[in-house]
């Protein structure tokens, strides 16, 4: 099984109190871009990825993690 992409986007919009077509205007993907990101039906670009760690002021291993075959199952 090929290791999957989890994303802590929507606790980093919750704290800076925003909406996913707010963060989407702020670095220029659609509001559909965000939330399918969130749940996990897309995996952003690296450019995607570091522009909303960018917004955020994190680095984008804060907001993005790999979740290998061993944690799956888990």
């Amino acid at each position: 099984m090929h290791p999957e992409l989890d994303n802590r986007i929507r606790v980093f919009r919750a704290e800076h109190r925003m909406s996913q077509s707010e963060l989407a205007e702020a670095i220029g993907v659609s509001r559909k871009t965000i939330s399918t990101i969130e749940v996990g039906k897309f995996v952003p670009s690296t450019i995607i990825a570091l522009k909303i760690a960018g917004y955020f002021k994190v680095p984008v291993e804060e907001v993005f993690s790999l979740i290998t075959s061993e944690q799956q199952t888990a």
